[in-house]
């Protein structure tokens, strides 16, 4: 049995419908109320990382587990997580941050990721099979800008013309339904992109080109960006994301080949993304 926790989230939904599609049995944890929208089979179990006694049940009997950290992580106890993890019968871990975790290799210093350089760290001392998953910027994170472009197909951001190689959530879906279910890619960490850089300004473009209607690109300051985020992050994170988005390093503008190697096609592009979700910006 495969566990699969953040199942309601941009990667878990496709993760879910990837692993039901080969058969697998497949356990969907999620912290809501509701049910999670699931294929046939799929059993749905509620738990809440932050309390690691509620996912025992789930990984009663369980061979695999994706964990999704929301965040840094700071607020877990992976130490009990981990524990709660072996003794249900966890032979794998695929380890994946809901923000974007490349920085834990790039910038290894940095405030905003030390609390998630600290959680791979313990999974790889787990004694468990492990594969971590370091994405890069999220081409989902554009619905952010969902509600301003359904109001007046307008989006403002800062360093409208500085790229980086977006990665589609689908393919780290994907990447993680290989990892979960083929033990050749214990030991493994991969960072995951898109095919080429990407900017903001070419991001609104491409949801433009999807929409059919012309999107206007409104260059904000990193001051106004910086209070903006401060509203549902804290200020190492959103520090830390300016400084991404501002001045990437090289190795955070590098196009990634572990997508390609591992799936054996190439990553999608964010026009790509975009297509597909362009109902959510209508």
């Amino acid at each position: 049995m495969v566990v699969v926790t953040g199942a309601t989230g941009n990667v878990g939904r496709t993760l879910l419908s990837i692993l039901a599609a080969s058969d697998a049995e497949v356990t969907a944890v999620s912290r809501g109320r509701r049910p999670v929208v699931a294929p046939d089979g799929v059993r749905h179990h509620h738990a809440d990382l932050e309390r690691p006694e509620s996912l025992r049940p789930a990984l009663d009997g369980a061979e695999a587990l994706f964990l999704l950290v929301e965040g840094a992580g700071a607020h877990l106890d992976v130490p009990e997580i981990l524990r709660a993890a072996t003794a249900g019968g966890v032979k794998r871990i695929v380890l994946q941050s809901s923000q974007s975790s490349q920085a834990v290799g790039t910038r290894p210093g940095a405030p905003s990721h030390a609390p998630l350089h600290a959680i791979e760290d313990l999974v790889r001392r787990s004694g468990l099979g492990w594969t971590i998953l370091r994405p890069g910027g999220f081409a989902s994170n554009a619905l952010v800008w969902a509600e301003p472009v359904r109001a007046g197909r307008r989006v403002a951001a800062p360093f409208g013309d500085v790229g980086l190689p977006v990665v589609d959530p689908d393919d780290i879906a994907e990447m993680a339904a290989v990892a979960l279910r083929d033990d050749t890619h214990d030991g493994r960490t991969y960072e995951l992109t898109g095919p080429a850089l990407s900017t903001p300004r070419q991001r609104v473009a491409d949801l433009s080109a999807a929409l059919g209607e012309p999107i206007d690109f409104v260059q904000q300051t990193p001051d106004e960006a910086r209070e903006q985020m401060l509203r549902f992050m804290p200020p190492p994170v959103v520090d830390g994301t300016l400084a991404i988005l501002g001045s990437p390093t090289e190795r955070e503008q590098r196009i990634s080949p572990d997508v390609a190697e591992v799936l054996g096609r190439s990553p999608r592009p964010f026009a790509a993304w975009a297509a597909r979700n362009i109902d959510a910006f209508r």
